[in-house]
């Protein structure tokens, strides 16, 4: 098989001149096809400039079976949006049948095609069978949610010759779509789309908790009502059982909508059906909150959206700035500071939005120096910090204030070394604070309620080996697990959190003898990790990584028998398009922010760096350690 090319902006005036030339033969090349025989090069559609929208031709009169297979694979890349013109290639049964919504099958190149040679001694009947055939790279369900995928693709697509009219066409159509990696990336977008923590209510404010939810549309078919619809229809499956969707069920857009846009005041109006129409005002107003983040995706100069019943009824209106108010997102939240450990084990803090490197202490126990720690986390409204010792055995919290003395520790680990004792912890939007022993005799994860309740013992699923290091989300409905499976290598996985809403700050903490001092009762309604899945299944080493974004991590690993690397990647497996983080040798903790303006940051063989946006890596402290931005 050919691997897909890229370079789609010089190549663009030639597919069109290939659409006038080869008529329903493949576009990406005008590639002849035999009728029997071995594995031919089918070459993939050419990435494509994103503003160029591609459509199909119908099957030529008199077309060859391979031609009529070949144009079909062509149409299913094309920007038809019911997909009306595929549908031409396929016998009238097949296309009443033919679900191509259902799925998407993505092949790390073009799908290759073999026609089936008959068994020797017989006749070519009017039929003929195709081959697809690929490696996979992944699929897209019928809710829209991607997945990574690997292992070889066959599907075999059936085409029969009408007896009266001499015209073959697909009886046998492969399910769903097949396309090679680049012809998905030219015609599917990835999008969040917002729905509410079940779990979680921002500790300062009480506010619901807004969680991304990732699925891909189609970019250039009518993209935003694809999104809409996506939203009204509910979570995927994965995150359903820990989110909630304020509209009611069975609310959908008013029958016949599309086209959804802003009008010239940067304004959307959406016509909702009758389900819709009895929602009071505060529920509306998180029904437009729901919208106008998920919006925002597609169009970040979005201003308000207006909600319409039937009859064109107003059910309610919603300002962008009235929606950060109604609900809290961790995107929307710009840290005031960077924090790190200077040579003095001290914690410092230095403005985050600066480009100055001299920072200062923080106020308290933690930046007088009279204790040494190893990792730290500050609080989301930045004026609690919780830090592990330098041995790693004990984990303390302290409020960042020049008044306050330091507590005894509110955890501690019985690992027998520094790397076998308290991972590095995390805060979520709850406030409540997350930790993992590693001790390999009991290793736990843990959630201690506010940071000052007793930690309570989190329900873990079987794993392919010990946790090495987590990072729970803001939403409190998602943790990143970096665990370490034979032979030395670490995956990272994402997991969700269920369960939990007993958890307080009055939780008796009690443990038995067993490893953990200040341990929760087992017997609590702890909360669970549930269902975790590979996010990067092609690192084989996952050395660092963080939260840096409502649905993003950056990630620093190794492929098998590759470099070091730093990638951002969705919490659906998927990487995200745009350049990666500029290359940085020996990294050894990464830090970044929910909010993409503040720089990304990194502790490296040259101590604590920064990477401004358009700009290379710059040095902050050649003696820090443990970069953190609060969560």
């Amino acid at each position: 098989m050919v691997a897909d090319r890229e370079g789609g902006a010089r190549r663009t005036s030639g597919r069109a001149v290939t659409y006038a030339v080869c008529g329903a033969v493949l576009l990406g090349g005008c590639a002849s096809m035999p009728d029997s025989g071995d594995l031919r090069n089918v070459e993939s559609t050419p990435r494509q400039d994103t503003g160029v929208r591609v459509f199909a031709v119908p099957p030529a009169q008199d077309a060859s079976a391979s031609e009529i297979m070949q144009g079909f694979l062509e149409a299913l890349t094309s920007d038809d949006p019911h997909y009306d013109t595929a549908r031409k290639y396929l016998t009238a049964q097949a296309a009443r049948g033919w679900r191509p919504e259902d799925s998407a099958t993505v092949l790390a190149d073009g799908p290759g095609i073999m026609a089936e040679t008959p068994p020797s001694g017989r006749e070519p009947t009017t039929g003929r069978t195709y081959v697809l055939a690929g490696t996979r790279v992944a699929t897209v369900d019928a809710q829209q949610a991607y997945a990574p995928a690997h292992g070889d693709f066959q599907a075999k697509v059936h085409l029969t010759q009408d007896p009266k009219s001499g015209q073959w066409r697909i009886d046998a159509p492969p399910e769903g779509v097949v396309m090679g990696k680049s012809d998905f990336q030219r015609n599917y977008t990835s999008v969040d789309k917002y729905y509410f923590a079940t779990h979680t209510k921002a500790g300062a404010t009480g506010d619901p908790v807004a969680v991304a939810d990732p699925v891909f549309v189609r970019s250039k078919v009518d993209p935003m009502t694809q999104l809409v619809r996506s939203l009204l229809s509910g979570p995927t499956n994965w995150l359903g059982p820990v989110v909630r969707s304020s509209f009611p069920t069975g609310t959908a857009l008013r029958n016949g909508t599309t086209g959804l846009a802003p009008d010239d005041e940067n304004r959307l109006t959406v016509p909702l059906n009758a389900k819709a129409a009895r929602v009071g005002p505060a529920r509306c107003t998180e029904m437009a909150t729901q919208l106008l983040f998920t919006l925002r995706n597609l169009a970040p100069t979005l201003e308000s959206v207006d909600l319409r019943g039937p009859g064109g009824n107003q059910l309610c209106d919603l300002t962008e700035s009235r929606a950060d108010s109604v609900a809290w997102h961790a995107s929307a939240q710009s840290p005031d500071y960077l924090y790190f450990l200077d040579g003095k084990h001290r914690l410092i803090r230095l403005p985050a939005a600066g480009a100055g490197t001299g920072g200062t202490p923080v106020p308290g126990v933690f930046g007088d120096g009279t204790k040494e720690f190893g990792s730290v986390a500050v609080s989301r409204e930045e004026d609690t910090a919780a830090g592990v010792s330098a041995d790693g055995r004990s984990l303390y919290v302290a409020p960042l204030s020049a008044a306050a003395p330091l507590e005894p520790p509110v955890l501690t680990s019985q690992g027998p070394t520094e790397g076998n004792r308290l991972s590095r912890p995390g805060w979520d939007a709850r406030g409540d604070l997350w930790v993992a022993d590693l001790n390999p005799a009991r290793p736990r994860l843990y959630v201690v309620p506010q940071g000052t309740g007793k930690p309570v013992a989190v329900t873990l699923p079987e794993l392919p080996g010990p946790i090495r290091d987590v990072r729970v989300a803001a939403d409190g409905a998602r943790v990143a697990l970096v665990v370490e499976a034979k032979g030395g290598k670490q995956s990272l996985l994402i997991g969700r959190i269920e369960g939990g809403d007993s958890v307080s700050a009055d939780d008796d903490g009690s443990d038995g003898a067993g490893g953990v001092e200040g341990s929760g009762d087992d017997s609590a309604e702890a909360p669970a990790v549930v269902a975790p899945r590979p996010v990067v299944p092609d690192m084989e080493l996952v050395t660092a990584m963080s939260w840096a974004g409502d649905s993003r991590l950056v990630v620093v690993g190794r492929e098998q028998g590759g470099v070091g690397q730093m990638r951002y990647v969705q919490v659906d497996g998927s990487v995200l398009e745009g350049p990666a983080p500029a290359a940085l040798s020996r990294v050894k903790a990464i830090a970044s922010a929910e909010d993409d303006r503040v720089p990304l940051v990194a502790y490296s063989e040259d101590g604590i760096v920064r990477l401004p946006s358009g700009a290379q890596w710059q040095k902050v402290d050649k003696d820090g350690t443990a970069p953190v931005y609060p969560g």
